[in-house]
């Protein structure tokens, strides 16, 4: 599969509307192009993947991952983000660069790392509902894949390694107080409350700080109390947006924050981990070895739902993703290519 081929199959992805858990048709579009490349793709609603070729129980097995689902285009668009439009080295269109120019270079590689016997088995994912972390994604699949030892994740980073990635956790916190006139001197203000528990999020700062990805970030994103004016709230809801580093699981983090303020705190759920990867991993050291930079990534991916060894590395530039006008450059694809089959061309990873 030439560089050519693989930028035209992201202008037909890209001209394929394939919104969150409405991925359909480009599933279809892949599917199909693995079978006209010779192998024997396997679907589960609108996942698809292949491998290289016969399994082998005594090798470790790797997994190529990228997702065909977009987020919605906003309203700042001035292009049709449906019309895959080349201007000079940039591809525009929605998509292009989160992540339909990963997963076609992540596809090119596994074609031509077929053609050659490899230390490891392979297989290439494109995987469904990445951007909503929906249920009907990848953790949809896993179990179908087999045992993995080793996953490239493919996302924007500039084709440099991001060896760890910030998990996440959203909080639903309630405060509660008493109802009363609020003419009179009664009542107990649930706003008053929250706000010593909304200034704590605010300001406090975990022990841990990751040299990779930094200190635990909280962020209080929304407010929500009272029904009319002359009434004491009872109730003061609001939700916290915490992005975790690898220095805590998430069930740790939820229950060192209900020690530490008053109001209910549930969260949505707790399987959005962090993840890291061994600066001493093969795949790492060959990378680094060929003059990439190891970084921490803010981003969250389906990093945080694979339960193995991961490594995020892609095409593009991840401040480009969910913008208008999104756009990913050709040259960037043909290197992408070339880094993914030069990092993984006769490889050396243990069996976990």
């Amino acid at each position: 599969m030439q560089t050519s081929q693989a930028i035209e199959l992201l202008k037909r992805l890209i001209a394929t509307p394939s919104i969150s858990r409405d991925e359909a048709k480009v599933a279809d579009i892949v599917e199909e192009e693995l079978r006209g490349l010779g192998f024997a793709p396997q679907r589960k609603m609108n996942n698809v993947w292949a491998m290289a070729e016969e399994y082998d129980a005594g090798k470790p097995t790797i997994l190529l991952d990228a997702h065909l689902d977009t987020v919605k285009p906003n309203a700042q668009w001035t292009r049709d983000p449906f019309v895959p439009q080349v201007e000079g080295d940039k591809l525009y269109g929605l998509g292009s660069n989160d992540t339909g120019g990963s997963l076609v270079a992540l596809l090119a590689a596994f074609v031509r790392l077929s053609k050659s016997e490899q230390p490891y088995n392979l297989i290439f994912l494109a995987s469904a509902e990445e951007e909503v972390t929906g249920v009907n994604g990848v953790r949809a699949v896993l179990s179908e894949l087999g045992k993995i030892d080793f996953a490239i994740v493919g996302e924007p980073t500039s084709l440099q390694p991001a060896v760890a990635e910030k998990g996440l956790l959203v909080l639903d916190c309630v405060a509660h107080g008493v109802a009363g006139h609020a003419a009179r001197e009664e009542g107990v203000n649930a706003i008053y409350k929250a706000l010593k528990d909304i200034e704590w999020f605010r300001t406090h700062q975990f022990e841990r700080v990751s040299e990779l990805l930094g200190a635990v970030k909280m962020t209080v994103t929304g407010v929500e109390a009272g029904t009319q004016h002359n009434v004491i709230p009872a109730e003061c809801r609001f939700m916290v947006d915490v992005r975790v580093n690898e220095c805590y699981k998430n069930v740790e983090l939820v229950e060192l924050i209900r020690e530490a303020v008053e109001c209910k705190v549930e969260p949505r759920s707790t399987h959005l981990n962090s993840s890291s990867i061994p600066l001493d991993h093969p795949a790492v050291e060959r990378l680094v070895a060929m003059g990439k930079k190891p970084f921490g990534s803010p981003t969250m991916s389906n990093q945080a739902v694979m339960p193995f060894t991961t490594l995020k590395l892609g095409a593009g530039d991840s401040a480009r993703s969910h913008t208008a006008d999104e756009y990913i450059c050709l040259h960037e694809i043909e290197e992408a290519i070339e880094l993914y089959y030069n990092l993984l061309n006769g490889l050396k990873i243990d069996k976990q």
